[in-house]
């Protein structure tokens, strides 16, 4: 009696365990099955469209597209280091577009001041229309001077949270996706960056001492390292002593004294880059965001890469390409020219320089350089970093011309300071 009722209450809880490991695995298979489902069902990201867009030195990448109606081409620069999307104040006059004026506040590298929009505009690229559109109004005067290519918009986080980009450097083409599953080529490295607006990633700067930090991923940078004199006297990341060289660079705002010279190195993932370009200036609207990061990494470095640009998954691809061991732009003259009104003109020298020791001055016309003449300042550039170079420069002064002739050096060079 007492072995038939153990047994019964044996098959009793057998059938218990039993029916309880039957629910389990129901609940388990139900959770796998809705997993997988998610899987199948999230779709990939389709191809919209492809275009080609123009380099600039620097790396700075010019795209064509139209506004709402308009029929004019205009010119923007693809700047991942823009929380938006811009219109220059020239063009919004020119088109009579309504203004908005707003509390937000835009930082440059030598101004603040308060964002006036054109709300709920129309940008057509090619095959591709991005609509309700809020673009902030700036002044791209200056950089129209700077790269002799008329300036009319910045493309930032307002494209890119829409879409995946991708960059290709080789063949200067862009290429646009719908959101979704996407394949990376083959090798490379998949930065998982901090994207509140313009997207933030690590790397490691090696002068004096080894310093990990972050930076901004700024595509609309033409220069390799931009930190602020804060980062690099608190982290004290200079060999000390070191040699620096008075410049200047333009940006948002206008134009800002800096200080030249370079790193050993920089480490992004797997990949270094030696003996690398940098800028550092008083930083008096913390651009660079610190001490939460150590400044910007821009686009004459980025641009050794082909890129994937992810937002919505906070993702973006890096491919070493034909640029990756390209010389960086060590090229030294002192000299900052502008193409004011389709006349290349010098507004700049520094003091000692080779281009103030060759006798140039402010004002002074740029005519050509060697055979070249009456060439584009993009021309006049590229010739004029080239290190080593004898170049003789065609100068207009007073009304009259006459030759200058002018070495380009090497910021590396012992003997300029």
């Amino acid at each position: 009696m007492i072995k038939c009722v153990t047994q019964r209450l044996l098959n009793r809880k057998t059938t218990a365990c039993y029916l309880q490991f039957l629910l389990v695995l129901s609940f388990t298979l139900a959770i796998t099955c809705r997993s997988f489902g998610q899987e199948e069902v999230t779709p990939k990201a389709t191809f919209v469209t492809r275009f080609p867009f123009t380099t600039l030195s620097g790396g700075i990448i010019i795209v064509k597209a139209l506004l709402d109606e308009h029929p004019d081409t205009l010119n923007f620069i693809l700047d991942t280091g823009s929380g938006g999307i811009s219109l220059d104040s020239a063009i919004v006059e020119y088109l009579q577009l309504a203004k908005v004026p707003s509390e937000r506040i835009l930082r440059g590298i030598a101004m603040m001041r308060k964002i006036i929009y054109v709300p709920n505009r129309t940008l057509r690229l090619p095959k591709l229309d991005v609509e309700h559109l809020d673009f902030h109004i700036n002044d791209y005067t200056l950089l129209t001077s700077v790269y002799g290519v008329r300036v009319d918009g910045i493309i930032g986080y307002s494209f890119f949270s829409r879409f995946i980009v991708k960059v290709d450097y080789d063949h200067n083409i862009l290429e646009v996706y719908n959101h979704g599953k996407i394949k990376y080529p083959k090798g490379g490295l998949i930065l998982k960056p901090t994207i509140t607006g313009i997207p933030v990633f690590d790397a490691t700067i090696t002068d004096g001492v080894t310093v990990a930090s972050r930076f901004y991923f700024d595509s609309g940078a033409g220069l390799c390292l931009l930190m602020s004199d804060n980062f690099s006297n608190d982290s004290s990341i200079l060999i000390k002593g070191k040699k620096v060289l008075f410049t200047q660079a333009e940006g948002i705002g206008g134009k800002k004294p800096m200080k030249l010279t370079t790193v050993k190195e920089i480490k992004i993932g797997p990949y270094k880059f030696k003996k690398v370009p940098t800028h550092i200036f008083v930083d008096d609207y913390n651009v660079t965001s610190y001490p939460l990061l150590g400044g910007l990494i821009g686009n004459d470095l980025l641009r050794r890469f082909n890129l994937v640009i992810n937002y919505a998954d906070k993702e973006i691809h890096l491919k070493p390409n034909t640029h990756f061991r390209e010389s960086f732009d060590y090229s030294y003259t002192g000299l900052g020219m502008y193409d004011v009104n389709g006349q290349v003109i010098i507004e700049d020298v520094m003091e000692g320089s080779p281009a103030a020791k060759a006798g140039l001055q402010p004002g002074d016309v740029l005519a050509g350089i060697n055979t070249m003449l009456a060439g584009n300042i993009q021309n006049y550039k590229n010739m004029l970093q080239e290190v080593g170079a004898k170049l003789k420069l065609l100068i207009m002064r007073n009304g009259e011309l006459f030759v200058i002739n002018l070495k380009v050096r090497s910021f590396l060079d012992k003997d300029i300071q």
